[in-house]
């Protein structure tokens, strides 16, 4: 089974999900009478801590460039995947989304993890990072929930808890002075996820045949009553209002229903 290639993207679209969260933060710089002088959206992107304090310790003069070109920024990875047991449902119930009149995807219940996700904060000031970290506390409380669309074939939405855990906080200002000051916080969060198994689809069943048998020797029983059950209108879909029409047969001529050629023999 392993081995057959399928690809739901769902960690990515749980990445995705994540970075919009905080893809929308300003830092305002003000003057000494308190007007506002610059409004600067905080960049984001995907990459490890270290890369970033990789990126300030190359250039450590303060006189190489300004502050406000590299910093405040953003950064966000993934840190580690778990299985989560205590959310895990009924392993065989199926999910399932009639594509059409003739063709139904289904997919079995998913499996869920726990993705642990670190968000970096850099500043080169104090008063930045305070700016950025409250406008972000305020929303986990502690938990804020995003709505992924998992699987669009089978129009499965599922929202996702991402629970903020702990927060860690280091300033390098006790540095050199020819060395940038750094203000970096680090928010640890879990998003309660959960990831999908191959899709596939089979057929729409629109008519059920059962045959009641009186004799219980398999190899010589013929069919006495057979039920008939299809729907009303047989033209109807999965998304339409429809009923069933029952139809009960009854036969005295030996004959029984083979399932490969589909005809009473």
């Amino acid at each position: 089974m392993i081995g057959s290639y399928f690809y739901n993207s769902s960690l990515r679209k749980i990445i995705v999900a994540f970075g919009q969260v905080f893809n929308n933060i300003t830092v305002h710089r003000q003057n000494s009478s308190g007007a506002i002088t610059a409004k600067i959206r905080v960049p984001l992107a995907y990459a490890p801590k270290e890369k970033f304090m990789v990126r300030l310790e190359q250039q450590p003069e303060l006189e190489s460039r300004e502050f406000a070109t590299v910093l405040p920024r953003l950064g966000f990875e993934i840190t580690g995947l778990a299985y989560d047991a205590t959310r895990k449902g009924t392993r065989v119930q199926k999910l399932k989304n009639v594509k059409d009149g003739n063709t139904m995807n289904y997919n079995y219940m998913p499996v869920p993890y726990n993705i642990s996700l670190n968000l970096y904060c850099f500043t080169a000031t104090a008063e930045d990072g305070l700016q950025i970290i409250e406008q972000i506390l305020p929303y986990f409380q502690p938990d804020f929930t995003v709505t992924i669309n998992a699987i669009p074939e089978m129009n499965i939405k599922r929202d996702v808890p991402i629970v903020l855990g702990g927060i860690q906080y280091e300033d390098s200002y006790d540095t050199s002075f020819t060395n940038r000051r750094a203000v970096i916080y680090t928010l640890g969060f879990t998003a309660k996820t959960y990831l999908y198994g191959p899709m596939s689809n089979q057929g729409v069943i629109k008519s059920t045949q059962s045959d009641i048998y009186t004799d219980t020797d398999v190899t010589t029983a013929t069919r006495q009553e057979r039920i008939v059950v299809v729907p009303e209108p047989t033209s109807a879909d999965a998304n339409d209002d429809f009923g069933f029409t029952t139809t009960i047969n009854f036969y005295t001529d030996g004959k029984k229903y083979n399932s490969v050629t589909g005809n009473d023999e």
